[in-house]
């Protein structure tokens, strides 16, 4: 699978960097070809190259430790998840807690 080979970002600063530059990019471009009467190629071109660009960036601030730490989570397999079904169902419920006294003054003069 493709994901195997590909390392996200994950929730970190390198993420967060991108995703708002890229909103930045796309709508400034989108600024440009609606109210400046802009070529659409042309600034569709250049917000390419702006976010491949901001992509490299935000690969060597990953690089450089802004990125994710640990290994990216693996859901568990159908077997094992069924498995996990499986035993939380043959543990017991746990007690239901027994109401408390009550902390309301006037209840208790009632």
């Amino acid at each position: 699978m493709a994901d195997e080979h590909h390392e996200d970002h994950g929730n970190t600063v390198s993420a967060w960097f991108l995703t708002l530059s890229w909103i930045v990019v796309w709508s400034v471009a989108a600024f440009a070809i609606v109210f400046s009467g802009g070529g659409v190629l042309l600034w569709t071109a250049i917000a390419l190259g702006v976010s491949v660009v901001l992509a490299a960036v935000a690969g060597v601030m990953k690089k450089a430790g802004l990125g994710r730490k640990e290994p990216r989570p693996v859901p568990p397999t159908r077997e094992e998840w069924e498995a996990g079904r499986k035993a939380a169902a043959a543990q017991p419920e746990p007690a239901v807690a027994q109401p408390g006294p009550v902390l309301d003054p006037d209840a208790a003069k009632a």
